[in-house]
């Protein structure tokens, strides 16, 4: 039932909730002796029709209602009520859940069923759960989730469930999750403050709705009729949760007029909370000093300093409380040798203090387009560094820069990512905003997309083709920027066995009945340095004979196709990541043959992207040439008919087939 905002994955885990449910059901007798009736806003809710909209859905929300009480501190208590009925057999195995932490107490968690039969159920102790944190891999943590598994959950059912929690005393927002992955008929916000007490509001992908003021301070929003969000079919689409329905309301010091001063207040808050974290003891102070001593310029200081900690500080989560928003004080991270995103950031800013050089805690969430300028909230899962760039410093590996409301440039890095160099950037954040959290010149940030030379690969291949359609040959890849991060983490997670599979996995895909005759990975210590793959293998039939001629494909290896289809687009196309990508190949054909047709070159040029492709006889040998550029992270769903333009052409250019024929 319940969901919330928090700094999810490394930091607080979002909470998500079970919605789905079912059919109403008139409120007959109790099957247990310590049943309660069915409240009076269970019985209405179970009159609530199902709209012809919502009637192909699994299950439907008929109602859903949150009312927070505020008290003179600030302090929320959460009280929901929620009725969900199932329409299809895909809907059974849902139910309702609370989460809590220490900070947090469930006042009373109880849950009803209206069978399909009207009979009426109410779940005893043995219909409840208690689970822990399994949504991220942390290693130690305090959040529980109270589950019900209520009984006659069957299709024609209808699950009403009511709780009320006491909120974490820190917390002063609420975000209110208003689209699903199944319709909501009627949904409800309630915000009790205390007298004279202001809010603000801010609505993600949703047209905002005016409060009602139904007791003084007592604000009350309604939705009705919101379909739900289904990607399934939907090919490369942003992440749900950039795209769903959401508003939050927060109260307290972030609770200002004004979307800019809204983000001051809640980078302030993050500025107040770690404020003494990041403070250098004198063993930090020392090694730093001995760290980047002789340290010639400022891009060398920052390496020195950011991979030591990539390299050194293990990613390990201790989350308990207020811990998953606020960092451990540096010395115990730095005596330690671990910690999480927070934590490594605390670390970083502490010894780049040392070093004479300004950084700051930077909100963000790791799922591009969670975090929306127009919509300021805590809303997030990770933390990251913005680290000063000073005024004369002009270093061209200085690439994941971003400018400031104020003209200061700022280094967005990653610590967490052991294996993208500084300078540099993960895909995942470009295109993303974050919160600059300093203290009154706090700030929202659009994160930098680097330009396509700092992403990509470049493949070259030499096959020699045979006169019975066999094809042996070596293919060397070199994997840079972020493209070249992701395979040192591959190769860090996986045995030789393992890395053996994949690779001859990904070979196969193009050439059919691949025999991986031998591979090396090269992988330089230098996380600036570019990774190399070398690989050979043969193919006993790769050619395909018709009559004297050989049909072949000649883009061997690779493909840089993404999924795409005719549908009429909605939502934004997700390009994933800037970048080039180069292949050359050389096959040898079989003695005796000559190349008798090509397919045509290919040249499209894009605003967001641009692909060319050629195929030419040279000699005894077809030599294949392409290169793509992607520029863009992302494109309006208006652009669709050109993503397809371009998804197209490279489509019909990897399946290109070549002809030979004999002399």
């Amino acid at each position: 039932m319940k969901s919330g905002p928090g700094m999810a994955s490394h930091l607080q885990p979002l909470l998500v909730a079970a919605l789905l449910a079912g059919l109403p059901g008139s409120a007959s007798a109790g099957m247990f002796g310590k049943n309660q009736p069915l409240p009076d806003w269970a019985v209405q809710a179970s009159k609530t029709h199902v709209p012809d909209y919502a009637k192909d859905a699994p299950a439907v929300i008929l109602y859903d209602e949150y009312v927070e009480t505020i008290d003179a501190n600030g302090r929320a208590t959460e009280r929901e009520r929620e009725a969900i009925r199932i329409l299809k057999p895909q809907g059974r195995h849902n139910g309702c859940g609370v989460g809590y932490d220490v900070d947090e107490k469930i006042n009373y968690f109880r849950v009803w069923t209206v069978a399909a039969d009207e009979k009426l159920y109410m779940a005893q102790d043995t219909d409840f759960a208690e689970a822990g944190d399994t949504q991220i891999p942390i290693m130690l943590s305090s959040y529980k989730e109270r589950i019900a598994h209520p009984p006659a959950v069957d299709v024609g059912a209808t699950i009403f469930c009511e709780s009320e929690e006491l909120i974490r005393p820190y917390m002063h927002e609420k975000v209110w999750r208003i689209q699903n992955g199944i319709p909501v008929v009627f949904q409800a916000l309630e915000v009790d403050l205390p007298p004279g007490s202001p809010h603000s509001q801010a609505w993600h992908s949703f047209k905002a709705v005016p409060a009602v003021e139904v007791a003084p301070n007592h604000w009350r929003w309604e939705v009705k009729d919101m379909p739900a969000l289904d990607l399934r079919d939907i090919p490369s689409h942003p992440e749900w949760e950039a795209l769903a329905a959401r508003m939050s309301v927060q109260w307290g010091d972030a609770a200002v007029d004004g979307t800019d001063n809204q983000w001051k207040g809640i980078g302030a808050w993050v500025t107040g909370l770690e404020a003494d974290r990041p403070l250098p003891s004198p063993e930090i102070t020392s090694f730093t000093q001995s760290l980047i001593a002789g340290a010639p310029d400022f891009y060398t200081k920052l390496s020195r300093i950011t991979e030591n900690i990539q390299k050194n500080i293990r990613y390990f989560i201790v989350f308990r409380g207020i811990s998953g928003f606020q960092a451990n004080h540096a010395a115990d991270i730095f005596r330690n040798r671990y910690g999480d995103c927070k934590d490594k950031t605390t670390l970083l800013i502490a010894m780049l203090r040392v070093a004479g050089i300004n950084a700051y805690y930077m909100p963000v969430d790791d799922r591009r387009g969670i975090v929306d300028p127009d919509a300021p909230s805590i809303y997030g899962n990770h933390m990251i560094t913005a680290i000063e760039v000073p005024a004369d410093v002009n270093d061209s590996r200085l690439m994941a820069t971003t400018k400031g409301h104020d003209g200061r440039r700022y280094l967005i890095f990653d610590p967490t990512n052991e294996r993208t160099p500084v300078g540099n950037l993960p895909s995942y954040l470009q295109g993303s905003y974050g919160i600059l959290a300093g203290g009154p010149a706090s700030q929202v940030l659009a994160l930098p997309i680097l330009s396509p030379d700092a992403n990509g690969n470049e493949r070259t291949g030499l096959f020699t083709l045979a006169a019975d359609g066999g094809l042996t040959g070596q293919v060397d890849v070199t994997h840079g920027g972020a493209e070249g991060a992701e395979m040192r983490l591959m190769l860090k997670n996986a045995d030789e066995k393992e890395r053996r599979a994949a690779l001859e996995s990904s070979v196969a895909r193009d050439v059919p009945g691949v025999v991986l005759n031998s591979f090396e990975y090269v992988q330089p210590v230098e996380l600036d340095k570019p990774m190399e793959l070398h690989y050979k293998f043969s193919s006993a039939q790769y050619a395909h004979q018709a009559g004297s001629l050989l049909l072949i494909r000649p883009r061997v290896v690779g493909s840089d196709a993404m999924p795409f289809n005719d549908k009429p687009r909605t939502v934004p196309i997700d390009l994933s990541a800037t970048g080039r990508w180069r292949d050359s190949f050389d096959i040898t054909l079989p003695t005796g043959y000559v190349v008798d047709e090509t397919p045509d070159p290919v040249a499209l040029d894009l605003d967001f992207a641009s692909y060319h492709s050629t195929i030419v006889a040279k000699g005894d040998k077809l030599h294949y040439e392409r290169e793509l550029i992607v520029k863009q992270v992302e494109l309006p769903a208006s652009r669709a008919a050109d993503f397809r333009k371009l998804e197209s052409a490279i489509l019909m250019d990897e399946k290109g087939t070549a002809v030979l024929k004999k002399q």
